[in-house]
């Protein structure tokens, strides 16, 4: 592009020749779904492969103490995308349909676009649906509320894990595919749209959300995915304790045990389960690195806030469980990157590179946080929390907790920078010293010299719990 055309392209972008001050960040909101803490900057397992995650993280803040809303798809997107927790809202449960319960939530696109912006997304960033009125643009075609574009699977299924019963989801199954990226399409065709927006010139600022399926299941991604992590070098789990379910109450173990690890070991699937799961995230982060590279192409690569984050954690084999859907750590722990430029108008300074944050966080305040960083008013329907503070200083005093919930408002987890408390609705409850067991292994909740620190977790949770109404399954 010639001199002029660089200088008009900018004027065109960020506002012509309004100050700095009154210029509106762009927004690029990157989801990842069931990714754990198995990427290389947060350590969760010594063989994974992420070098666009960690570019991320090293050039923006890294909270490495960040939890989901709830431990499923359903509550945890709609906490995000409407700043309500589940226990405001009433959503607790994946079979809950999001507008019965929410018909008049704003959603965070919407928000941005009912004060300047153009919102857009592609792929899954919601439920199995894209909820059209919240977008002004979307791929796929959003009148079709289907967020899923073309996708390559095997004719013939299962490939690697046969069905045990009704019970089993029927994605819970991996195979290294024989095709490129392209004729992959899913992530790629996800990526290649968010990468032609990214390239294009815009009359607004922009609030552009990426959704990138993998690591959900099923973990079918191009064979040269998987060649990184031969069969035979696989380890285990860092968290997987063969006992480690000997001092967790019944309804924790219940929900544990679901059949699946037992299942998977019982075929000889649990090694190449990790296997596939590690190719899948390494699939992911590629996808990732196409648009990261789009945006540093791009004009709007020093005035763009980036935001990254997973949905939930994932087991696989720790406390005897596969899937998501438990308090425990490894469930509800989740990647969260955020990278501000300079100019923000509410961290004018922006973020500093490699920043690290250790205090626990909560994915609910992402709308407070975001609209805080873009200069718009404040929702006052929402959590009004912003993590703000944190990215200006990562050390910054924070009095907070992260309240993750599950299923039932009276089965939840809370986590502070040190200790994580699991309570169930039958008055059960765990306690760990995360500082000195990051893998949750002693149950601490009935030993009397922590019957302060148990008392003073219990008083974090939340006074007011919604009811769960019944709706129809999306």
């Amino acid at each position: 592009m010639k001199p002029f055309a660089v200088i008009l392209a900018f004027f065109a972008l960020f506002g012509g020749g309004l100050p700095a001050a009154e210029r509106k960040p762009n927004v690029l909101f990157i989801a990842m779904d069931d990714l754990n803490d198995w990427i290389g900057c947060l350590g969760g397992h010594p063989q994974t492969k992420t070098p666009n995650l960690d570019r991320l993280a090293a050039s923006g803040v890294l909270f490495r103490n960040a939890y989901c809303p709830a431990a499923s798809c359903n509550p945890s997107r709609t906490a995000i995308f409407s700043g309500l927790p589940p226990h405001r809202s009433g959503l607790y449960r994946n079979q809950q349909t999001m507008r019965e319960v929410l018909p008049q939530a704003e959603l965070l696109p919407r928000y941005f676009s009912r004060h300047g912006y153009w919102s857009a997304g592609s792929g899954k960033l919601l439920h199995y649906v894209i909820d059209p009125p919240s977008w002004d643009d979307y791929f796929p075609d959003k009148a079709k509320n289907d967020p899923f574009p073309r996708t390559f699977y095997p004719k013939e299924r299962p490939v690697s894990l046969p069905r045990g019963g009704p019970w089993q989801y029927v994605e819970t199954d991996w195979a290294a595919l024989e095709v490129t990226d392209e004729e992959f399409g899913g992530d790629w065709l996800v990526t290649e749209w968010i990468c032609e927006q990214l390239s294009r010139e815009h009359e607004k600022p922009f609030f552009l959300a990426c959704g990138i399926y993998r690591p959900h299941e099923p973990w079918f991604v191009p064979k040269a995915y998987f060649e990184p992590f031969p069969l035979e070098s696989i380890q285990l789990p860092l968290g997987y304790l063969e006992t480690d379910l000997d001092d967790v109450p019944a309804e924790g173990q219940r929900i544990a045990r679901n059949r699946y690890f037992e299942h998977i070991k019982k075929h000889g699937q649990w090694k190449k389960g990790i296997q596939a799961y590690l190719a899948s995230i390494h699939f992911a982060d590629a996808m990732l690195g196409r648009v990261l590279d789009a945006l540093e192409k791009s004009p709007q690569r020093d005035h763009t806030i980036v935001v990254l984050w997973s949905d939930h954690g994932w087991h696989l084999g720790e406390k005897e469980h596969w899937q998501k859907f438990t308090g425990w750590r490894v469930g509800t722990r989740v990647p969260l990157i955020i990278r501000v430029p300079e100019g923000a108008p509410g961290l004018p300074e922006g973020t500093r590179a490699a920043g690290v944050c250790d205090r626990a966080v909560s994915l609910v305040d992402l709308f407070g946080t975001l609209t805080e960083l873009c200069g718009l008013p404040p929702n006052p329907d929402i959590t009004k929390r912003s993590l703000t503070p944190l990215l200006s200083n990562p050390k910054a005093d924070w009095p907070h907790a992260a309240l993750t919930h599950l299923d039932n408002p009276q089965n939840y987890a809370i986590s502070t920078e040190h200790w994580r408390y699991l309570h169930y609705h039958d008055g059960a409850e765990e306690l760990y010293d995360i500082a000195s067991d990051p893998h949750e292994w002693e149950n601490l909740a009935s030993q009397p010299e922590h019957a302060g620190k148990l008392s003073e977790m219990r008083t974090l949770a939340s006074d007011s719990m919604a009811p769960r109404p019944e709706t129809k399954a999306p």
